[in-house]
């Protein structure tokens, strides 16, 4: 495998994807425009209107609708995402509190953090960056992550389950392909990413509310139609929402598979060993936890792990990561297909 045409090949992909990401939120804005019109035209005398062609008929939306409509909707996602923004704003160790991650002390006792916490400096001097804190996460699965706007930031996250069952050379691996995504700048992105979906889904959360509040009115005021426009207007925000949040997911989902196998790649370049990686892995697939995990806010941190933290009922569609064997396979081309089943290490 030529892993500098592999980085250069995944750089231009993420760029793609990120436009088309920003092109999903101006889809929504435009989808919003097309929902108020709508609620505004039947809201109007229809008898005036109902002759003329659809040109015509959106020409008797008022233009200021347009305009306080798309401030609206940019203003919603824009403070949804300044929110999020400074709520992530403590960086990678924000990511790892709130999956329940715990700083591990340097001078630690325990001989499995030891080990880690020496890997990690020696994958610090082979990438050139500083060595970042360690949190270990109270899960029992083979995963990891890196979290944080940039080096000064950034903390790594490693499951109990990895330094458990992983070998110092696969545990090796593992922290240089998360040291790749700290120096490839992969762990900003992320960070955006997730306040970026965030203000996609708040347009759905104020459907929630607007289809909630006209619940309520309208049982206080049976017979009466006029909280209709109400009702449908929360109900297309609802799906505009939530539609935008599927396609956004979709998007992400694309933008980490890209990304991963770029780390991959620079895992092994930096530790020099492709099969430290490739038996994380294999150990992956042959574990029945695999690599996900349990924690809630896990979901939203999916595409910033080493593995799929999630299984999805689309299955591959709505992946945050490349099939395992095709991962495999692009690190160590004659693998024979066998997975490992992990073992408690002492």
């Amino acid at each position: 495998m030529d892993f500098y045409q592999a980085q250069d090949s995944a750089r231009r992909k993420t760029g793609r994807l990120i436009a088309l990401f920003l092109a999903a939120v101006v889809t929504l804005v435009l989808l919003t425009n097309a929902l108020v019109a709508m609620i505004y035209l039947l809201s109007t005398d229809t008898a005036r209107v109902a002759g003329y062609g659809l040109t015509d008929a959106l020409a008797t939306v008022p233009p200021e609708t347009w305009a306080m409509v798309t401030v609206g909707v940019v203003g919603v996602i824009g403070l949804a995402c300044g929110f999020k923004f400074l709520e992530l704003r403590g960086g990678g160790a924000a990511i790892a509190e709130a999956l329940g991650g715990r700083p591990i002390p340097t001078n630690t006792d325990d001989a499995k953090e030891k080990r880690l916490l020496n890997v990690v400096e020696e994958m610090a001097l082979a990438s050139g960056i500083p060595v970042p804190p360690v949190y270990l996460v109270p899960e029992p699965s083979i995963n990891a992550f890196a979290a944080g706007y940039g080096t000064g930031d950034a903390v790594l996250g490693i499951n109990q389950g990895t330094i458990d069952t992983l070998t110092r050379d696969e545990l090796q691996g593992v922290v240089a392909h998360e040291f790749s995504h700290l120096l490839n700048g992969d762990t900003r992105i992320n960070l955006r990413l997730i306040a970026l979906l965030h203000g996609i889904l708040f347009v759905g959360l104020i459907g929630r509310l607007l289809m909630r509040g006209s619940s309520q009115r309208g049982s206080r005021g049976r017979g009466s139609n006029s909280g209709a426009p109400i009702a449908l207007l929360a109900i297309g925000l609802l799906v505009i929402g939530y539609g935008g949040t599927f396609f956004g997911n979709l998007i992400k989902s694309a933008v980490s598979r890209q990304r991963e196998y770029l780390a991959d790649g620079s895992a092994v370049q930096f530790t020099r060993n492709p099969d430290g990686i490739a038996g994380a892995l294999k150990k992956i697939g042959g574990s029945a936890l695999c690599s996900t995990m349990s924690h809630p806010r896990a979901d939203q941190a999916s595409h910033m792990l080493f593995g799929e933290g999630r299984t999805h009922w689309l299955g591959s569609i709505m992946a945050t990561h490349p099939p395992l064997p095709d991962r495999i396979r692009a690190i160590n081309p004659s693998w024979d297909g066998k997975f490992v089943v992990p073992e408690i290490l002492s």
